[in-house]
């Protein structure tokens, strides 16, 4: 039984990340014929029709003092500032370096644990955050301007901030995990996000107009497939084991934007950006290979 839960976390957890990586496809795609708030408002919107249609498998709910603060902290991080910056970094880089910069974010869950949930972190694991940060940096600055990536440097450094927030996020689903269901956090994101992009894209962004069935159609799949897909399968996954193991997982999302650039958008590397992302894999497999800090007991996480 132990078993058939620990290969059902991580088949979850695999492909929530190949959802995501197919994420930043869709995002470019529907950007280029609706405003990026109107885009992010309608996948929240999609995806909390999807849960209000389920809410009768919502599952359980055990509220204990004080959790309104997690509960509205993670909606913040996740989806509101989170989507806000990812929607401006894919405005200014391309979908493939957008990716690569996420490889960052296990390495970054560390240092968080080290912060907040009172985790051990090796001098290994510090010079393997290193090394990926500098081979990030290096990625920004290899990248030339082209209609793909207008602005790379502010695009990367937009979408590094986007990681800052999943970082928090990460770590909030961890504390609350045990006490609401995946279906309750993902649906919450999704209502909340709802209500936040509503009024941001009426204020600043003009009503999209003349919008094709693909543009409609990627909208819909951001909505239904990523928004209750990809995370309701993380949220899963993440309930059923350490929050440093399962965040090794973002790992895989570059790798996935990667193959689905070259197939949907025909998105390449020059010869400096790919040696830029082997220091960004080298760093984050040097602190994954050779450092692995034991996971909190649930009472120390954010308390």
């Amino acid at each position: 039984m132990t078993d058939r839960i620990g290969y059902g976390a991580t088949a979850s957890l695999v492909l929530a990340m190949a959802l995501w990586g197919s994420a930043f496809i869709g995002l470019k795609i529907a950007f280029e014929e609706i405003p990026p708030l109107w885009v992010i408002f309608g996948r929240m919107l999609f995806g909390s029709l999807v849960f209000l249609l389920a809410w009768r498998w919502r599952g359980s709910i055990d509220y204990r003092k004080g959790d309104w603060a997690y509960l509205l902290a993670l909606a913040v991080c996740e989806p509101c500032l989170y989507f806000v910056f990812e929607a401006l970094a894919l405005e200014r880089t391309s979908a493939s370096q957008a990716g690569m910069i996420t490889a960052l974010l296990p390495l970054m869950v560390a240092v968080g644990a080290f912060l907040f949930l009172r985790e051990r972190i090796s001098r290994t694991m510090i010079g393997g955050f290193a090394l990926a940060l500098v081979g990030a940096v290096w990625l920004s600055l290899a990248g030339d301007a082209n209609e793909h990536a207008p602005a790379p440097l502010a695009g990367n450094l937009l979408e590094f901030l986007a990681m800052v927030c999943g970082t928090g996020y990460m770590l909030l689903v961890k504390h609350l995990a045990n006490r609401y269901s995946a279906f309750l956090l993902t649906a919450m994101q999704a209502f909340i996000g709802t209500l936040f992009f509503l009024p941001l894209a009426l204020w600043f962004e003009p009503l999209p107009a003349d919008v094709s069935l693909t543009g409609w159609l990627t909208v819909l799949y951001l909505g239904v497939v990523v928004t209750v897909g990809a995370y309701g399968l993380y949220n899963h996954g993440l309930s059923r084991m350490p929050a440093s193991r399962a965040s090794g997982f973002i790992n895989l999302i570059p790798v996935f934007t990667l193959v689905f650039a070259w197939l949907l958008l025909d998105e390449r590397l020059n010869a400096t950006q790919v040696m830029a992302a082997g220091l960004v894999f080298a760093g984050v497999l040097l602190s994954q290979l050779c450092s692995r800090p034991p996971a909190p007991p649930p009472s120390v996480v954010l308390d």
